[in-house]
């Protein structure tokens, strides 16, 4: 019990730290001093586990749930948890507030904060009823997100629909178009996402924003305080990924920090020291995500593999501090 109340009481002084860290960074910045020292928090994100949790919502075996995945994320001392939507009961229905009760109450217990959810969308697409109903499905998480205590909600801006791209989406639409629709988009969901204190994070995830610049535009077109990039540490398709992750960095509202910053099929890992660096010279404050991949053709153990690139993570933040 003890034990409980003092990870409860980490997380409201965490959260005290990071809000004025955040304020502490803007003024020293305007003053031209070095911003204050980064606090960051480690979480899971439960992509991680991707596979086990489709077995037990299909049915395929034993697999595991959100609710579960609290226990792991608790045991390896994470100190957020990231509870994607995809897994809630009956996704893309809206989960029953007993339901995102208990799963905040079982987290607070924990001494875990939830770090964010995240959403299935496509605003590339040239049918508007697809992208009016990507819309209202966002800010309806962004209801869920604020009962849970999450400070944000994960959507993309790249097509999601496998096997196609934004050109055939669209139905041969140019770029100009094509973000014209995904601004208008996110602009309705980031006001929607002010009334409840909650930041859309855009994450780079596809086909569309390949760039660092690419996303930067795209949030800048927004031009919303409550809309932000969410950082994906794997998926900038360019020569030099840490140019990109450098560039949107000091806008980021949230990551997802990815053991290859080539994809998941690359063997090549990521420098964590030179990630982590970035992270604090950006002057972020909050929690940093890790999310495990499954490569195709190769075994995959998340229960395994996760508390390793987790060490690996936490021996960057040390090295970094």
């Amino acid at each position: 019990m003890n034990e409980q109340i003092s990870r409860r009481r980490f997380i409201k002084q965490s959260s005290l730290v990071s809000a004025c860290g955040v304020l502490g960074f803007a003024v020293a910045r305007e003053a031209g001093q070095p911003a204050a020292p980064a606090h960051l928090k480690t979480s899971l994100n439960a992509f991680s586990f991707n596979k086990l949790l489709n077995d037990r919502i299909r049915d395929r075996g034993p697999g595991v749930t959100l609710l579960e995945l609290l226990d792991f994320a608790a045991k390896c001392k994470f100190e957020g948890f990231d509870a994607t939507g995809y897994y809630f009961p009956g996704y893309p229905k809206v989960p029953s507030d007993a339901y995102i009760k208990e799963l905040r109450q079982k987290a607070a217990d924990l001494g875990l904060g939830i770090s964010g959810t995240g959403v299935r969308n496509n605003f590339t697409t040239a049918d508007k009823e697809v992208r009016a109903t990507g819309v209202q499905h966002i800010k309806e998480y962004v209801e869920v997100a604020a009962k849970l205590g999450a400070p944000v909600v994960r959507v993309f801006a790249d097509t999601q629909m496998r096997s196609m791209t934004w050109e055939t989406v669209s139905k041969g639409c140019t770029r100009n178009e094509v973000q014209e629709w995904i601004t208008a988009a996110l602009k309705e969901c980031a006001d929607h996402a002010q009334k409840f204190k909650v930041k859309i994070g855009v994450q780079n995830h596809g086909d569309f924003l390949k760039t660092g610049e690419e996303l930067l535009a795209l949030v800048k077109a927004v031009g919303s305080d409550s809309c932000g990039p969410i950082v994906d540490t794997g998926y900038f398709k360019s020569a030099d990924p840490y140019a990109d992750m450098a560039l949107v960095a000091p806008r980021a509202v949230n990551w997802q920090i990815k053991q290859s910053p080539f994809g998941e099929e690359s063997d090549v890992p990521t420098d964590l020291p030179k990630l982590l660096r970035i992270i604090r010279r950006s002057g972020y404050n909050g929690y940093i995500p890790i999310e495990t991949l499954s490569p195709k053709g190769k075994e995959y153990d998340p229960y395994a593999v996760v508390p390793v690139f987790l060490k690996q993570v936490r021996e960057a933040i040390a090295q970094t501090a």
